[in-house]
């Protein structure tokens, strides 16, 4: 297992050298998004955040936000479930050009061919670590669609530093997830044999 840095943009031999299992420190711009913003980016196409997320991290997050003297900053950043996001994430990834999309639990098949075909790749978060998340955010950038979708749900430019993740699913077709899930089913199906032919 290899430990990358790795600075937002990315580009496509970035992204081709990784593979599921590498750690990876990843700094520069990211931004949040949940399913109130991955509906606006499919059906809105928004042309203010292109630049961002162009090669650019999408994190699955509802950050705890705290205003103070008309600075944001951020007190917790723990990941969100992925998989909400499946109806939408190919869409976003092709029309976005996003390199890296970070989370928890994975994503689906829909979702894994556009990261081959797009060269892009699912970044593991682990939950519970909020405040260690939070504590690599360096500064808020900025905020898209606030006053529309409130704080958790509006999309968060956050520059971050060091950001601890773990690759799971590769543009090379791989998934830690998919991996996980054949074994426990392997283990599941030879539990029951031993229970019913003893």
């Amino acid at each position: 297992m290899k430990t990358k840095k790795l600075q937002l943009p990315l580009s496509i031999k970035d992204i081709s050298d990784l593979h599921i299992g590498d750690r990876v420190l990843l700094s520069g711009i990211i931004v949040t998004g949940r399913d109130m913003a991955h509906r606006w980016l499919v059906d809105e196409k928004p042309d203010e955040v292109r630049d961002t997320l162009y090669q650019g991290a999408i994190y699955h997050c509802g950050p705890i936000m705290l205003k103070e003297n008309d600075q944001w900053s951020c007190k917790a950043a723990g990941p969100t479930t992925s998989i909400r996001e499946e109806p939408y994430l190919a869409d976003v990834i092709q029309e976005y050009g996003l390199r890296c999309i970070i989370g928890k639990g994975g994503m689906g098949e829909k979702t894994q061919e556009a990261l081959i075909k797009h060269h892009a790749v699912y970044l593991f978060a682990v939950g519970g670590a909020a405040v260690i998340y939070a504590d690599t955010v360096e500064s808020v950038e900025h905020v898209y669609q606030l006053n529309e979708f409130g704080v958790p749900e509006a999309l968060w430019v956050l520059k971050v530093k060091d950001f601890p993740t773990i690759v799971s699913m590769d543009c090379h077709g791989n998934s830690l997830h998919r991996n996980v899930e054949k074994k426990s089913k392997d283990l599941l199906i030879s539990a029951l044999q031993n229970f019913t032919s003893g």
